[in-house]
């Protein structure tokens, strides 16, 4: 691999400590009070955020980061796929530390099966899965070289018609190698979608059509990223840092931490 292909490892959004607010969605986001008592949305399902707060919100993501990068290490399209595969149930620090030997020697699928799946099982042998996860590349390298001429295919069909990669895997292939201005939801955006909330749904298909049809056309191209930062990093599962939070006067969450 060439020296100009060397994976670069990827840092956290810094989260500034402020970002000016417009005036129409400052005025949206003062609490509403009963009594002198301000009142908690009794759930966040029942209502979705107007355009303005929506803006607001993806406007802030977008001053504190403006050229998010996902966090998989990959050198060209095929690579991504592969570590997204190898992504599913494992945390992308411990698929780069598998990856970054394993693409200075299998980056293509040809090389890829002249490595072999006992080979390749060797060197990803400490991701959860790894079995299953060394046939799915193996069988996906078979598959790419057969229908695909050895590219990666840039529809989510045909992405999805590969072993092991289902339609979250494919928006991703999809938004990062190729631009698509799609979204990839995984567990973070599920979660933070339902609790701001954004876009609430039962299912991550039906969060990933509600995000669609609110986020702006100016953001939609790095929404995958901000989201999944937001959701990794500061609204996190069981303790999410609301006062480290830019948008969390914007947030209707009743549990909000601090």
């Amino acid at each position: 691999m060439g020296k100009g292909n060397t994976p670069k490892k990827k840092q956290p959004a810094k989260i500034p400590a402020a970002i000016a607010l417009s005036p129409e969605v400052a005025a949206a986001a003062m609490p509403k009070t009963t009594g002198g008592r301000s009142s908690k949305p009794r759930g966040t399902r029942q209502t979705k955020p107007d355009p303005a707060t929506v803006t607001e919100i993806f406007r802030r993501f977008e001053a504190a980061d403006p050229h998010p990068k996902g966090e998989l290490d990959y050198v060209n399209p095929f690579t991504l796929l592969v570590a997204v595969v190898l992504s599913a149930q494992a945390t992308d620090m411990g698929v780069n530390k598998a990856t970054r030997a394993l693409f200075t020697i299998a980056g293509s699928p040809e090389k890829m099966l002249a490595l072999g799946e006992e080979k390749l099982r060797g060197m990803i042998k400490t991701i959860g899965l790894y079995r299953t996860k060394a046939r799915n590349v193996i069988a996906l390298s078979e598959r790419l070289i057969k229908d695909f001429g050895g590219e990666v295919p840039r529809s989510r069909e045909a992405l999805e018609t590969l072993p092991g990669v289902g339609r979250k895997s494919a928006n991703v292939v999809l938004n990062i190698a190729f631009g698509v201005p799609v979204i990839a939801v995984d567990t973070h955006i599920f979660r933070i979608s339902n609790r701001i909330p954004l876009a609430p749904g039962k299912t991550p298909l039906e969060v990933e059509r509600g995000l669609e049809q609110i986020i702006p056309g100016a953001f939609k191209h790095h929404a995958h990223h901000w989201l999944i930062l937001h959701g990794r990093y500061i609204c996190k599962a069981r303790r999410p840092e609301c006062e480290r939070c830019l948008i969390s006067d914007l947030c209707r969450w009743p549990d909000k931490t601090a």
